[in-house]
């Protein structure tokens, strides 16, 4: 297959899986809001989708490298669509917070094969534009997401039953594509877990300051559309509010994920990381300020959008500079597991601090968050060190 086809493709069907993920997060919240369920159980149900992620991550790699990378697509998109499907049959809360789980593991397996193939097809030169096109994508489907929330004051299974319904049919495009396997890494074994694992290790050595971006970026998206609904609809905020609240943050992240993209292959990912974290940090501190301001909040997000809405597809681009091509698809699981760890610790962190502190302590914990990246980022050697080693951890690999 054409392999520009193949690219868009792909960015398609991450958009629906942002979509689905846009749509699952403040829904859940706002009806166990409503149902009187307290902050704090309900920031911890919102870990269900990213626990799923965790625990399924080790395992992910051997197949993937063992049945290519169009199996985990199809096998994946099927256990969302199933999963959307079943939450109308039963309204429990640990039944809803397995079907998260399964949801999680589901969401994981996609995004670990598409993200892995696309850096895989992109030349070094287009590895920024091309991951910031599939964060683009995600950031579309993800705006639109929190959207159908207005729909649970027609009926609590419309937004489930419509979301399954669209996940299904974009699976069916996945059966339009030729299988591909990531390059073969021969130095270790890459069937086992135990394969897995070492793998990990020497990633980590290299590549450890590209996994933080995604740890933020995972803080702040579950924390933004788990916790805030809660903390907006005690502030006094319409529910329509809210979702416009929300969705602006993904919006403004689609004005600027291409340019910010292009400028990282062009000024380097740690220098553009470096501006956009510390930019954060400033706008949720004045968040933290604004609380009780649905037009301070809105304009709060749109700006966090457009510049920390980058994150996750910025790690990615600057995981991939620092390992060999042979390495990708581990410097991307763990992309994922680091993901997932930000994404269970924000809710849970933020449905406490919804529960017990006052204010704008929910903007403070995420704006304090993002300095400590920042930090870490401005303290770790030059890139142009590392690529040096990276470069020379290639060719011992590679003779």
């Amino acid at each position: 297959m054409n392999q520009k086809i193949l690219f868009w493709v792909l960015v398609s069907i991450v958009g629906i899986s942002g979509f689905s993920q846009g749509m699952l997060l403040p829904l859940i919240a706002i009806i166990f809001e409503n149902d009187g369920v307290s902050s704090s159980l309900n920031g911890f149900h919102a870990t269900g989708l990213y626990l799923g992620v965790l625990v399924a991550s080790p395992l992910m790699e051997a197949p993937l490298r063992k049945f290519g990378y169009k199996p985990l697509i199809l096998v994946g998109g099927l256990a969302v669509v199933v999963s959307l499907a079943l939450f109308p049959v039963w309204k429990s809360f640990w039944f809803w917070f397995i079907l998260r789980l399964a949801i999680g593991i589901g969401d994981h397996m996609l995004h670990f094969a598409t993200q892995t193939w696309i850096t895989a097809i992109s030349p070094d030169h287009k590895r920024g534009r091309n991951i910031s096109i599939y964060g683009l994508f995600f950031s579309i489907g993800f705006a639109v997401g929190p959207l159908m929330t207005k729909l649970v004051e027609t009926s609590e299974a419309l937004p489930f039953m419509l979301t399954s319904a669209i996940s299904l049919i974009t699976w069916f495009s996945v059966f339009l594509l030729k299988n591909e396997r990531p390059d073969h890494d021969h130095d270790i074994e890459t069937s086992s877990f135990f394969g897995t694992l070492k793998r990990f290790s020497k990633v980590s050595k290299y590549a450890w300051i590209a996994f933080l971006p995604p740890f933020g970026y995972g803080f702040l998206e579950a924390s933004l559309n788990g916790n805030f609904p809660v903390h907006a609809l005690r502030s006094g905020i319409e529910l329509t509010m809210v979702s416009l609240i929300i969705t602006s943050f993904s919006a403004g992240s689609l004005l600027s994920q291409i340019p910010l993209g292009m400028m990282s292959d062009t000024f380097g990912r740690r220098k553009i990381l470096l501006f956009i974290l510390f930019s954060g940090f400033l706008i949720f501190l004045c968040a933290g300020f604004l609380y009780g301001s649905a037009s301070g909040l809105l304009v709060c997000f749109l700006l966090s959008g457009v510049m920390v809405g980058s994150t996750f597809s910025l790690g990615i681009s600057y995981m991939a500079d620092l390992v060999p091509r042979n390495l990708l698809p581990t410097g991307n699981l763990l992309c994922g597991i680091f993901f997932s760890l930000g994404s269970i610790s924000g809710p849970f962190i933020g449905g406490f601090v919804i529960e017990y502190l006052t204010g704008g302590s929910f903007f403070f914990v995420i704006s304090f968050m993002l300095l400590l990246i920042f930090f870490a980022l401005a303290l770790f050697k030059d890139q142009a060190v590392n690529l040096e080693e990276t470069e020379a951890f290639a060719s011992h690999k590679n003779g």
